[in-house]
């Protein structure tokens, strides 16, 4: 009993004195990649996703909501009808793990006991982190990108496979009964890298890339050899290899399973 009431004095001081409810709720759904393999906005290649959740609703608007999510993402050149993608030949998969922090406004109150607030369709704003590690198939196994500086990049240099982003979105929410709603979510991220296909910038001077990571590494810059009539490989150092105008993004569209817990009451002592 004592463990039990120190538990309940912790949450109440940690929650927000002005939250209605609290949820938690978990989701799945489908994910997608947009960069330098992907330029036309393709659904191709459509990856699962889902997560883990908490909610805090201050009130009937607004709600803050803290998340933990995984998304599968990849594309391949060979999609793309495309000549100069099909020559480039390039392909990545990657995981995704992300943890999110966003503010949600409701477009109408939603109070999930409330027979007229029983639903709201709301738009989110916020920011978060995420690990992510490009993998090109090579040989029947899946290779790590990063280390092997397929771009040129010098030891030590290499990009950050954590990276800072900002996620956006809205959805709809709608109240079962008091206790349990579900959701449907869209959401997109702003992302601060170009490189979660592990393409950018130039191509690297493969010999150089050799001499410096080895044989895969060269291989895995220009893959073009692979590609059945290609006599002379594309990739010459300093040719375009990706666009390094706009960085990459992934979008994510989700339905979720929530359990309101209603207001906790602290205990008062005399």
């Amino acid at each position: 009993m004592r463990n039990y009431l120190i538990a309940i004095i912790l949450i109440c001081l940690t929650l927000p004195a002005t939250a209605q409810t609290y949820e938690l709720g978990a989701w799945a759904g489908a994910s997608n990649y947009f960069g330098d393999l992907n330029m036309n906005f393709s659904f191709q290649r459509v990856g699962p996703a889902g997560g883990i959740f908490g909610r805090v609703n201050a009130n009937p608007r607004i709600a803050l909501k803290l998340g933990v999510n995984y998304a599968n993402i990849g594309f391949d050149d060979a999609l793309i009808d495309n000549p100069f993608q099909k020559a480039r030949n390039l392909s990545f998969k990657s995981d995704i793990f992300e943890g999110t922090g966003q503010v949600e406004f409701n477009f109408m109150p939603f109070i999930p006991a409330k027979d007229n607030k029983f639903f709201s369709p709301y738009v989110f704003l916020g920011a978060g982190f995420f690990h992510f590690n490009p993998k090109a198939n090579f040989e029947d196994e899946w290779v790590a990108l990063q280390p092997l500086g397929t771009e040129g990049q010098q030891r030590n240099d290499e990009y950050a496979l954590f990276q800072g982003m900002i996620v956006y979105g809205g959805g709809f929410k709608y109240a079962l009964n008091y206790a349990w709603s579900v959701n449907l979510e869209a959401s997109s991220r702003r992302l601060f890298t170009d490189y979660i296909d592990d393409v950018s910038g130039l191509y690297g001077d493969r010999d150089a890339i050799e001499n410096m990571r080895g044989e895969t590494a060269a291989l895995l810059s220009d893959r073009s050899w692979e590609v059945e009539g290609i006599e002379t490989l594309i990739g010459e150092a300093g040719r375009q290899r990706g666009d390094n105008l706009n960085n990459d993004i992934y979008v994510m569209l989700g339905v979720s399973v929530v359990y309101h817990f209603h207001s906790i009451k602290c205990p008062t002592y005399e």
